[in-house]
């Protein structure tokens, strides 16, 4: 069964490395927002670059027919993962609670390695963007268990489709 109101959805992935061959972590969000009744809007693989990030987002944000940013990379505690600090700036509102039960969630499957988790999720011109870790599991765990009802209408007592730019 669809979601009541589909939403246009692009996936950014964020790697250095990765080619849309290999790209399993795009692969799972695509299929999960797909098999819900969204849209796939766009699909990208953007370097783990501050500036290249931080533009094709605010390409995003400004595109009235983008509802949603799905990321995919760049959340992890190295020196390349520039993820959050190429976004949260874009943020009108950040959703700490986002990055929260992420981590909860995520601690019942991998442990304490959760810690090293930067994921964090904010509205941005009226566009939701989520930025998950870069591996499929957590995709899974972050549509599943958190994404999927919140980008639905039908979700009681709340969800953040009336906070979307819509036409």
């Amino acid at each position: 069964m669809g979601v009541e109101t589909p939403l246009n959805i692009s996936v950014i992935t964020v790697s250095d490395t990765r080619t849309p061959e290999t790209d399993k972590s795009g692969d799972v969000l695509v299929n999960s927002l797909q098999e819900a009744g969204h849209a796939l809007h766009s699909r990208a693989i953007i370097k783990d670059d501050v500036y290249l990030l931080r533009a094709a987002v605010s390409q995003k944000i400004a595109d009235p027919d983008v509802h949603v940013v799905l990321m995919t990379g760049g959340t992890g505690f190295t020196h390349r993962d520039n993820t959050p600090k190429a976004i949260t700036p874009l943020f009108d509102e950040e959703i700490s609670g986002f990055g929260e039960l992420f981590r909860q969630l995520s601690y019942e499957e991998i442990g304490t390695s959760t810690i090293q988790s930067r994921v964090f999720a904010g509205l941005a011109n009226g566009t939701i963007i989520f930025c998950l870790p870069g591996s499929p599991g957590a995709c899974r765990t972050g549509w599943d268990k958190i994404i999927a009802e919140q980008l639905d209408s039908r979700h009681k007592p709340c969800n953040f489709v009336d906070k979307l730019k819509r036409e």
